[in-house]
């Protein structure tokens, strides 16, 4: 079983089978309040789960204060649990939801790229074009951020459908590690994926003390 966390777009926990069948769906739209309302999001999805194997964690992209709280509680769930997190880019998991909406559906899906709002008039975005053999979604671009006003004509340019994400589901955050898993592959390295560097920073020099 695996528990999947996501807190680039709100907050969201669940947890899943290794099959993929969601036993629990957690989550919050408000894009601040992580650290409230995670603890919380947590219990209820966990309280079904009596072994889990694996946490997931949703890398971002995402801002700086928001990503951590998720990324910090994932890892030390599974700490506490002896447990190895599993990181994997949102974009992809935004991405495996509509590709699989779409397989049920019979719509041939296009290609596309999953659009965020990364704030201070920018749209963070990643192109996908299709499925692999293991039912993971093929990236064509890593996450770009982009201003406004350009983001139509940059995915135009790549021939990619704008699809804009409000929230990211840590159900398919979860799944997407499974099927990582189940293939022997790493989707997304250990470091956060943040939209840009925080704002505070640390005094170039101690201040003396007299």
């Amino acid at each position: 079983m695996i528990i999947g966390i996501d807190t680039s777009l709100g907050t969201a926990v669940a947890a899943i089978a290794r099959d993929g069948e969601v036993l629990a769906d957690e989550q919050s739209a408000n894009p601040l309040g992580h650290a409230e309302v995670i603890g919380d999001l947590l219990r209820r999805a966990t309280a079904v789960v009596s072994a889990p194997t694996h946490v997931a964690i949703g890398m971002g992209p995402g801002p700086f204060t928001g990503l951590r709280v998720g990324i910090a509680t994932a890892r030390v769930y599974a700490l506490g649990r002896g447990v190895p997190v599993v990181p994997v880019p949102s974009h992809d998991a935004v991405a495996l939801g509509v590709l699989l909406a779409d397989a049920l559906t019979g719509v041939d899906t296009p290609r596309f790229a999953v659009v965020t709002d990364a704030r201070r008039r920018e749209f963070a975005y990643s192109v996908y074009d299709g499925i692999d053999d293991d039912g993971l979604p093929v990236r064509i671009t890593d996450a770009t951020l982009s201003p406004r006003d350009d983001v139509d004509e940059r995915l135009s340019d790549l021939g990619a459908v704008r699809i804009e994400a409000t929230r990211v589901s840590a159900a398919m955050i979860a799944l997407s590690a499974a099927r990582a898993l189940a293939a022997g592959r790493t989707l997304a390295g250990t470091e956060p994926l943040y939209l840009r560097s925080p704002d505070v920073v640390a005094a170039h020099a101690p201040k003396r003390v007299s």
